[in-house]
């Protein structure tokens, strides 16, 4: 509590923040998902060289993107406090600090990648350079819409992340270019429930804003629908893999869409913030499946 002037009038000080989110308060979140992920496709693609330094640019460059959009999602609701989300309020008020982190994340990522990555993560980075302009572009302008779920934009980010991760450990395979890897699979799945993760925060706000119970069911039925087809998808690909060489990743996969279906039709239990984190927890089980899977 503080006292305001020399009056009575007290008001609350900032309530503290659990434990358990500050991992997302302070964009650590992502990084560690597609770092997590970045190890599960270079074991199923059997990537014999796999340096540190493959890990280490990723979490940098995914950690300079997620702080650079909250920070770019705060500045345009600045003076709009209502609209401003836990996360994006924290990296307003420790806004300086961001800044220096990512100027210094960004000269250490580049670094990494030109004095020790391979000549063919240039092809990658062009078309991941591409992808992260068209999201920062749709970000702006869905940004301006408060009741509107950012479809395009989800499904960008979810596709953009997704070939973020699996380009570290494909430009490490010679004899496979960019396309077999866009083509693959295992590259798609993940996509989708990358793309399904993001989306069903904005779904699970949207029906939390909404009065409506045919809007609330909409949104519902907007993730579980979707969710039980890559279920599907991820359970006949484990299964039509009788060298069980990507077997384990395809359990990974079903093991987060199942997640995502459990914390959706219970959501009711879990205040916005909660589902933020269980959302990202959804993303680093199914890394314990595929560790037990794959030595089996």
């Amino acid at each position: 509590m503080r006292l305001l002037g020399n009056g009575p009038r007290v008001v609350p000080s900032d309530p503290r923040k659990p434990w358990w989110l500050y991992p997302n308060l302070l964009s650590l979140d992502a990084p560690l998902v597609a770092v997590a992920w970045l190890y599960i496709f270079a074991k199923t693609w059997r990537v014999d060289y796999h340096p540190w330094e493959a890990y280490v640019s990723l979490g940098l460059a995914v950690w300079v993107i997620y702080v650079a959009d909250r920070l770019l999602d705060a500045s345009i609701h600045t003076g709009t406090t209502g609209r401003l989300e836990a996360r994006h309020a924290f990296h307003q008020k420790h806004r300086k600090f961001f800044v220096i982190g990512t100027a210094i994340a960004s000269v250490t990522a580049l670094f990494l990648v030109v004095r020790y990555m391979q000549t063919p993560i240039y092809h990658y980075l062009l078309i991941g350079a591409v992808l992260v302009a068209g999201f920062f572009g749709l970000s702006m302008l869905s940004s301006q819409e408060a009741d509107e779920i950012p479809h395009t934009k989800n499904i960008l980010a979810g596709a953009t992340f997704a070939f973020g991760t699996a380009m570290m450990a494909h430009h490490y395979l010679p004899a496979f270019g960019i396309y077999e890897m866009l083509a693959s699979r295992e590259f798609l799945c993940f996509a989708v429930l990358c793309t399904l993760n993001i989306s069903a925060i904005d779904l699970w706000e949207h029906a939390h804003r909404a009065t409506d119970i045919e809007i609330k069911a909409t949104d519902e039925l907007a993730l579980t629908l979707p969710l039980t087809v890559l279920g599907a998808a991820s359970l006949l690909y484990a299964l039509r893999d009788p060298e069980m060489t990507t077997r384990p990743f395809f359990y990974a996969t079903l093991t987060g869409a199942a997640l995502l279906q459990v914390i959706n039709r219970s959501r009711a239990r879990f205040s916005i913030d909660a589902l933020r984190v269980l959302a990202d927890v959804a993303l680093l089980l199914p890394v314990i499946v595929y560790l037990v899977t794959a030595r089996q």
